[in-house]
């Protein structure tokens, strides 16, 4: 929300699930990326990849916190004219690129500090350094984990996946629309109540977001309907299975199996959506390409995309129709 406007608060939950929506997913030490940070950091570019996502969406194509292009050592080393493939491209080892070992054959083959490479330093060009390593280990006694590069405790993890980023501006205009949404939930306004907002706080913050999104231009009804966020009625819905939402999923934990239930379970029955899948070479993060959907919704569609699963079910539906299965 706009700074220069104090308005009412809304409970600690929901403010926090809604600012979450600008980080990106978590992440551990086997992997390079950074755990749930601002999607605007540093981008890591596979160079496969370089040609269709070295330009972002916006800020004149420019990565706010710039990019990182991950080459792969075999490529590098045994690929004739490779390495004056990338310096066509501006691609210059320990400035914007760095070679990233995935294998122990890449690892022997090509052992970094046999080439005088060091480990970066930094995540903003220039890198200070020329190679990171997340090598797994192997079932031989001689073949331990490999973990080099960004690993320490100031520096952990080189950036964040390509198709994760979005741009500061982005990110705000985004909650702002992802809140107007939560305000159209079928009984918003009654869980709020019972929350301890008052009337007239509930009121002042509907309507404020209300404008704000109408000012944006976040808060167009057929593009909104279109894009399966809501429905005829302006209720918000969840993108998958078009039911609408209520507003109790956003403070509510999820349910957990019994025997199976855990302590420290913070996943809540109303989760961030993505219309259209994020995949690489796109920016899916983006206003109008994200709603509110049920937990349960976002695991059966994954990464597939809502078209995709949809196909998928009405097969597994369509098979079982065959043998006589009659749906309740």
């Amino acid at each position: 929300m706009d700074k220069k406007i104090k308005l009412p608060k809304i409970p600690s939950l929901l403010d926090t699930k809604i600012y979450k929506t600008g980080q990106t997913r978590g992440a551990d030490d086997k992997v390079i990326f950074q755990n749930r940070v601002g999607r605007n950091s540093t981008v890591l570019i596979p160079y496969d990849y370089f040609d269709i996502c070295s330009t972002a969406p916006d800020n004149d194509g420019a990565f706010e916190k710039g990019f990182i292009v991950l080459i792969k050592p075999d490529d590098y080393f045994e690929v004739e004219g490779f390495q004056d493939e990338m310096q066509d491209k501006g691609l210059i080892l320990g400035i914007n690129a760095l070679l990233f070992y995935e294998t122990r054959k890449q690892w022997n083959s090509h052992n970094p500090e046999v080439h005088g490479f060091t480990v970066p330093n930094s995540r903003t060009s220039p890198l200070y350094g020329e190679y990171v390593a997340r090598v797994p280990s192997t079932t031989s006694t001689n073949d331990e984990k490999i973990t080099i590069g960004f690993d320490t405790s100031g520096l952990k993890g080189a950036g964040i996946r390509i198709y994760e980023y979005a741009s500061l501006e982005t990110i705000k205009k985004c909650r702002t629309q992802l809140e107007y949404y939560f305000w159209l939930c079928i009984d918003s306004k009654e869980v709020m109540l019972s929350e301890g907002m008052s009337e007239e706080d509930i009121n002042t913050r509907k309507d404020s977001v209300k404008l704000q999104a109408e000012n944006l231009g976040l808060a167009d009804r057929e593009l909104l309907i279109e894009n399966r966020i809501i429905n005829e009625d302006n209720n918000c819905i969840c993108p998958f299975c078009l039911e609408p939402i209520s507003a109790n999923g956003f403070l509510n934990r999820l349910g957990q199996a019994y025997g199976r239930d855990v302590p420290d379970l913070t996943v809540t029955q109303i989760n961030l959506f993505h219309i259209k899948e994020l995949k690489t070479g796109e920016f899916n993060h983006k206003p109008y390409n994200l709603g509110w959907g049920h937990h349960h919704c976002n695991v059966v569609v994954k990464d597939a995309g809502i078209d995709e699963t949809l196909k998928w079910m009405s097969n597994i539906l369509k098979r079982n129709s065959e043998t006589g299965f009659e749906l309740v």
